[in-house]
């Protein structure tokens, strides 16, 4: 059977949506998804989304399979992707709506913004070494600037939750960074039960960060939504920022708020759709 696709990206971190709202269950298999993310055998992608019905009075559920096959909790770029889909298979002209979906990382709430952004209340940051969850700490400790070996380095860390987890680390120049070799250390780490993804964060100012990310399940990629979330929580945690910055990636920017008032975390950025085809 021929299932319709959509390709959509956030600042190149790309993804194929599948309208998947008249059942509750992914429309293929982890298996299959790993051969249509393939970039020379397939469609090309860092993982395939879902737009599942609805759970818990929630207008849509979000699922994920990496291109690796894995399914993470939540991730920010495609969230937004998810939303423009969501506009696009509505017909709406994407000025102001908004949608409240479950995803495993909780309830998030995408809100179309006239100029064409999308703004995303991601939620309260999760700081608990148990929340994350590591074993760098004890569980009821927050995990801020803590020394870890990974190849054959001490490199501080400052661990936290956006319903997945992250591992930040700063650095005077990200571009030096050898992410591939390193990336996988650290997301392999025995501090990290579950695996974590990496981001390596260079502050220019107090109000902008450029920051290179290995992406758990997904490898390089240009972007990362809940790091650069997560990446702002970290630096105002170890005093580095405000708490507004934008935060510059290898695919384009994000404006990322971290709410002295209701302590969520709000991203701000595009969804591009790219192509429609079938498999």
């Amino acid at each position: 059977m021929a299932i319709e696709f959509t390709k959509y990206h956030g600042l190149g971190n790309d993804f194929i949506l599948i309208d998947n709202r008249s059942s509750s269950t992914p429309a293929i298999t982890p298996e299959k998804a790993i051969a249509i993310c393939d970039r020379h055998f397939g469609i090309g992608a860092n993982g395939v989304i879902f737009a599942l019905s609805g759970e818990d009075g929630t207008d849509y559920t979000m699922r994920i399979f990496n291109s690796d096959g894995s399914e993470p909790e939540m991730c920010g770029n495609g969230i937004r992707c998810l939303a423009a889909f969501l506009a696009d298979l509505e017909g709406i002209s994407r000025q102001s709506d908004q949608y409240r979906i479950h995803t495993l990382a909780g309830v998030m709430i995408p809100q179309l913004t006239p100029d064409g952004q999308i703004k995303v209340d991601m939620g309260e940051p999760r700081l608990l070494a148990g929340e994350i969850p590591t074993t760098l700490c004890t569980p009821e400790q927050k995990v801020v600037e803590h020394p870890i070996e990974v190849a054959g380095k001490t490199w501080d860390v400052t661990c936290v939750s956006m319903g997945n987890p992250h591992c930040i680390t700063f650095v005077d120049d990200v571009a030096a960074i050898k992410l591939e070799e390193i990336g996988p250390q650290f997301e392999h780490h025995p501090g990290f039960p579950q695996r974590t993804n990496t981001e390596f964060i260079q502050v220019v100012s107090r109000d902008y960060v450029k920051m290179r990310v290995w992406e758990r399940g997904a490898g390089i990629t240009l972007a990362c939504g809940t790091g650069a979330c997560a990446s702002l929580v970290a630096a105002v945690l170890t005093g580095r920022c405000d708490r507004i910055a934008t935060v510059e990636l290898p695919g384009g920017s994000l404006e990322i708020e971290w709410s002295d008032i209701d302590q969520r975390v709000y991203m701000t950025g595009p969804a591009e759709r790219v192509f429609t085809g079938k498999f």
